[in-house]
């Protein structure tokens, strides 16, 4: 994967790779290569062998985008992990890893602390103007070796590593600049605000610009006015975020957003389901339209695009990649289609999922990850497919629709409630401008439909008018039981409603 900065380095070495906006720092394709070089030899000298774990632990800038590829070309496989993680999660993935270096930020004392108790080496960021003396050997990384080890967020328990090599990675690339026109050209400037320790930020953000040999435009923070002025002195083409970023930039003055954002050829959205509403008033706002995308960390990430050659499908997430198969299964990993039909008497149409065909999400393809840290288990299966815990279904079009991930399921009486149907329905009423819905322990039901919702401004909505709205459009036991109102709904740092933080009392 450190090729692709030397490849794009051969192609165009004056031309701008890394604009960090934060720092001032702006480094050619030449300089990055270099750069890049200097890192490896610095891991090399701390004693990084081939094969062992460089955590990265910086925020988004050029810092962060040295230490990761100058540590794959020294052969290591990259921990990429949030500046912001509390002590307790870093001592999870530390106690996993077990990470030879932490490159981290001076005064990290958690860290620091880390690093002592299991001896390993705590070094600065990277030196952004070191060149490295002479070639830097090849350390043999490449094809099915580990390259990242990226953990899932934890959001329903207790973070896995994610072993993704550099054939599986690269072969998400190559998949998504297959596509037409591609989400990336050379000429393009790509803003990410996105978290660089994230996949959705490292590798379809930054790894995609090395491969197209674009720039990358890098903000330490996301601030819906700071991005708008980033926006046109930087002459951004391209725009990648999660949905509550395209959301916060409706709150911009309209004269001022659509002036920040004529310059964009593409908007891309991905980490959470964009809310079609938002959709329709980023576009009505702007003239753009958002194309949303559906990926995960163990895809590499990205598995399917709604085509940019069209206007993109509210609610849907578009198809899968060239190169990637994708099919729905039930729990033991059957395609639905040759499941057998239930009886007719069996079914109780008051309870029934109104998408009939709806199934677990199952892909395929040369981007799959190579199971989970230390030893490789659960990944793939036999005949390559890996079964996800996403839940769509297929309409018409063959375009990929997401319901929810199963892990989130609330089961009230035995009856499945998916979360993003009900979080739908809430939507629809006007007062509310966000809702998010959780499962919370019942003692008479098993589990209870909770809803907590973000009134609209000067928006007067009682708890009754939120149970009646719902109990018109859904069945009795899909309708949220406790209904609370906050200020803002929790997010993690990837933009996603933090669903555990709901289930408790605000």
């Amino acid at each position: 994967m450190a090729d692709l900065v030397a490849d794009a380095a051969g192609r165009a070495p004056d031309h701008p790779a890394v604009i960090d906006v934060t720092s001032a720092v702006s480094l050619t394709w030449a300089e990055f290569d270099a750069a890049v070089s200097a890192e490896a030899l610095r891991l090399g000298e701390a004693g990084v062998a081939p094969g062992e774990r460089v955590l990265v632990r910086l925020g988004n800038g050029a810092a962060f985008c040295v230490a990761v590829l100058g540590a794959l070309r020294a052969g290591a496989v990259v921990v990429p992990f949030g500046p912001v993680a509390v002590e307790r999660e870093l001592e999870i993935v530390l106690d996993d890893c077990r990470p030879a270096v932490i490159v981290t930020a001076e005064g990290d004392e958690s860290a620091q602390r880390g690093a002592a108790a299991r001896g390993a080496t705590v070094l600065p960021p990277p030196d952004l103007a070191a060149r490295a003396g002479a070639p830097v050997a090849d350390r043999g990384a490449g094809g099915e070796e580990i390259a990242l080890l990226i953990y899932t967020s934890g959001t329903t328990g207790r973070p896995r590593g994610v072993r993704l090599s550099h054939r599986a990675v690269l072969a998400n690339r190559a998949q998504t600049a297959a596509l037409r026109p591609a989400p990336v050209l050379p000429a393009d400037r790509v803003l990410l605000s996105l978290p660089l320790f994230h996949v959705f930020g490292l590798a379809a953000g930054l790894l995609q610009v090395c491969w197209a040999a674009a720039t990358v435009v890098v903000t330490e923070r996301f601030e819906p006015a700071h991005v708008a002025d980033v926006l046109v002195q930087q002459r951004v083409s391209g725009m990648a975020g999660v949905p509550s970023m395209f959301r916060a930039m409706l709150e911009l003055p309209p004269e001022r957003l659509r002036a920040a954002t004529a310059g964009l050829r593409l908007c891309t959205s991905g980490g959470a389901p964009l809310p079609p509403q938002w959709l329709d008033d980023f576009r009505a706002a702007t003239g753009l339209p958002i194309y949303e995308g559906y990926g995960l960390t163990e895809g590499g990430p990205v598995i399917t695009t709604n085509a940019s050659d069209g206007p993109p499908k509210p609610g849907s997430v578009g198809r899968a990649l060239p190169g990637v198969e994708l099919r729905l299964v039930d729990v033991e990993g059957r395609p639905i289609d040759v499941v057998a039909d239930p009886d007719p008497e069996d079914i109780d149409e008051d309870v029934s999922d109104p998408a009939q065909d709806t199934g677990l999400v199952a892909v395929r393809g040369a981007n799959l990850f190579s199971g989970y840290w230390p030893d490789g288990s659960g990944g793939p299966d036999a005949d390559g497919w890996f079964r996800t815990a996403d839940v769509g279904f297929l309409d018409a079009d063959g375009d990929l629709h997401l319901v929810d991930r199963s892990s989130d399921l609330v089961i009230v009486n035995g009856f499945n409630v998916y979360p993003r149907e009900v979080e739908q329905v809430l939507a629809e009423l006007p007062g509310v401008a966000e809702a998010a819905v959780v499962g919370v322990p019942d003692e008479r039901t098993g589990e209870a439909v909770k809803a907590v919702l973000v009134r609209a401004e000067d928006a007067d909505l009682s708890e009754d008018a939120v149970r009646a709205h719902c109990e018109e459009r859904l069945a009795r036991f899909k309708v949220p039981t406790v209904v609370e109102f906050t200020e803002a709904l929790p997010r993690t740092p990837t933009g996603k409603v933090a669903r555990r933080q709901l289930v408790t009392p605000s």
